[in-house]
């Protein structure tokens, strides 16, 4: 009898313990970078491994028989966390109760558009999935916007979703800040891991800044400061950052696609730390609303400062002293997302 009580007991703690399922939204679910994305969600890499998963997946009306197939694959993955994959091109179903949502889909740059066309198509798109973001998701989603403009793709979705808080919307700088780390990395013969602290300043574009002035280097167990690891100030102040900030665009000149593998990886790296934190002593790079910065930022943009994350709240890492180069390539960035804001907000108010 006892043994009996004690296993019904083992059981419904274990049925209590399980969590309840989070609902993550992911847009553009037909493409490549979600193609590449899905898989870690699903297996519990970003969200954590006793964490289960209601997947949303959105797309266009011409994408849902490729988004049949992609769900018939997460299917036969056999994925123990994966509850429930919904396909849909519908927002009151794709916006539904999220918990999270990561916007990839957007509208491409065709050749011989114009970024001001780009923009204006990108407004549309991102007016309406932040006005679904209002009526639909939980108050406390998590908002990623990946797709580009991606800063300002961020903040029409945001001021479109009143209801939500700005500071749940953030967009992918990450990708850039991991191509930073690795660049450092290779340069010093270390792994990637034995870096940290470097800093993609401003637009997920070619003006972003990428800043090792406060990164560290941990070289055969001594951290030292990158400057010092490295002895190159020439590399770090002239191809170190063109590399960083033209890599997209090398990526898809050598494979004729955009990049997804890294771009699917820093999602998560991105989506994780908002998760769980960030660790102790470490900043990492995220586009967030710039209001009440401390480096002299315009307030009304989501610029990528570095950030520090604790209980899903992020906060910009302050009082690093920025000299003279830096302070340049930081407000050549801003005043980049000043004229892509003020473009994006007249097609907002048409």
């Amino acid at each position: 009898m006892l043994t009996l009580l004690t296993s019904m007991y083992l059981v419904v703690r274990a049925v209590s313990s399980q969590a309840e399922p989070i609902r993550v939204l992911v847009t553009g679910a037909a493409g490549q970078i979600a193609y590449s994305l899905l898989y870690s969600i699903a297996k519990g890499d970003v969200f954590g491994k006793d964490q289960p998963i209601i997947l949303v997946l959105l797309d266009i009306p011409p994408m849902l028989p490729v988004l049949d197939g992609v769900v018939m694959e997460l299917q036969d993955c056999a994925l123990p966390l994966l509850r429930e994959v919904i396909p849909t091109d519908k927002v009151e179903v794709g916006f539904k109760d999220l918990d999270a949502a990561i916007l990839v889909g957007s509208m491409p740059r065709k050749e011989g558009m114009e970024r001001k066309d780009l923009l204006k198509a990108n407004v549309a798109i991102f007016k309406t999935q932040g006005a679904a973001l209002d009526k639909y998701a939980k108050k406390t989603v998590k908002v990623l916007v990946v797709g580009n403009p991606a800063n300002t793709n961020c903040l029409i979705a945001s001021k479109s979703a009143p209801s939500i808080p700005k500071e749940n919307f953030s967009c992918l700088t990450r990708l850039d800040h991991n191509r930073a780390s690795s660049q450092v990395a290779m340069r010093c013969g270390v792994s990637s891991d034995n870096v940290k602290n470097v800093i993609i300043w401003g637009n997920h574009s070619s003006t972003q800044y990428p800043d090792v002035h406060h990164a560290k280097v941990n070289v055969h167990g001594s951290e030292t400061a990158a400057y010092d690891a490295i002895k190159d100030e020439a590399w770090l102040r002239g191809d170190f950052i063109s590399t960083v900030q033209q890599r997209g665009a090398a990526v898809i000149k050598a494979r004729k696609l955009s990049s997804a593998m890294s771009a699917a990886k820093a999602i998560c790296d991105h989506m994780r730390d908002i998760w769980f934190g960030t660790k102790e002593g470490e900043f990492i790079s995220m586009g967030v609303y710039a209001g009440g910065n401390s480096y002299g930022i315009p307030e009304d943009l989501i610029y990528s400062f570095p950030v520090q994350i604790k209980n899903k709240t992020w906060k910009v890492f302050d009082g690093l002293p920025i000299n003279d180069f830096s302070r340049a390539k930081m407000d050549a960035t801003a005043a980049e997302l000043v004229e892509e804001r003020d473009t994006a907000m007249d097609f907002l108010s048409q």
